[in-house]
C-alpha cells in the first residue's frame, strides 16, 4: 500500500524534522500562517495535510515532500537541517563500520558547518579521564576517514566494549591509549592484543564542544 495519505507516517516524519531542527508547533504556525489546532492535528496524526500544505512544510524544512509522506529508512550519518545547515548525530553507542543508525541510536543532532558525509559523527563524553581539555558531558566530533599520528585524540573500542576517548601513542610492539588526567593509568596493547581483542580506532577527534 502507498504511504501517501498515511497519517501515522506523516506525523512521525513531521515530528522527526521538528525535533532535529528545534522547531515548535508555534514556530510552524507563525512561519506558515497556520492555526495551532491544524498543526497539532498533523503532529498527533489526527488529520493529513493537503498537498499544498505538505509542500509548504517541505519548503520550510528544506526537504522534499517525499521526506514527509514516505516511510523513512534507518537514518544515515547526516541530515540536512533547517535553511540548508547540516546536522550530525550524537550517538549513544559507537561502533566500527556502522554508517547507518536507527533513531534509538541517536542521542541528539547537532549543527555542522559543511556536508559531513557518513564518516563524521559525534559522541558524548562520560567521565573525567581527558580533563582538563575535554570535560565530562562534552561532545566530541570525530572523523572515521582520517588517519592518526602519535598524540592525536581518537575514539577507540576495546574488545567490542563502548567507545572511549583517549590520546593514542604508537610503539614498536603495540599501542597505548592514554588519558590526559594523570589519575588514570595508561592502557597498553601489544600488536597481538590489537588484532585479537580487538582494539579498533573508530576515528580521530576533530572538534570538542563544551556543554553549557
Amino acid at each position: 500500500m502507498s504511504d501517501l495519505g498515511n497519517k501515522k507516517i506523516m506525523s512521525k516524519n513531521l515530528k522527526y524534522y521538528m525535533d532535529k531542527n528545534n522547531v515548535s508547533r508555534n514556530d510552524i504556525c507563525k512561519a506558515l500562517n497556520l492555526s495551532y489546532m491544524t498543526v497539532s492535528d498533523w503532529v498527533n496524526g489526527k488529520t493529513y495535510p493537503r498537498i499544498d500544505k505538505i509542500e509548504m512544510l517541505a519548503n520550510y524544512f528544506g526537504i522534499s515532500k517525499a521526506d514527509l509522506v514516505e516511510e523513512k529508512n534507518p537514518i544515515t550519518g547526516s541530515v540536512p537541517g533547517l535553511f540548508g545547515h547540516y546536522r550530525i548525530p550524537v550517538l549513544t553507542t559507537v561502533a566500527a563500520g556502522k554508517p547507518i543508525y536507527a533513531e534509538e541510536d541517536v542521542l541528539e543532532w547537532i549543527d555542522y558547518d559543511k556536508e559531513p558525509g557518513e564518516h563524521v559523527r559525534a559522541c558524548r563524553i562520560d567521565g573525567n579521564s581527558m580533563i582538563p581539555r575535554i570535560q565530562n558531558g562534552d561532545t566530541v566530533i570525530f572523523d572515521s576517514e582520517l588517519g592518526w599520528e602519535d598524540g592525536d585524540v581518537v575514539i577507540a573500542t576495546v574488545n567490542g566494549d563502548h567507545a572511549t576517548c583517549k590520546r593514542i601513542k604508537k610503539y614498536a610492539d603495540g599501542i597505548a591509549l592514554l588519558s590526559d588526567n594523570a589519575n588514570y593509568a595508561p592502557m597498553y596493547f601489544s600488536e597481538k592484543e590489537v588484532r585479537e581483542l580487538p582494539v579498533k580506532i573508530i576515528g580521530r577527534v576533530t572538534e570538542v564542544r563544551g556543554k553549557l
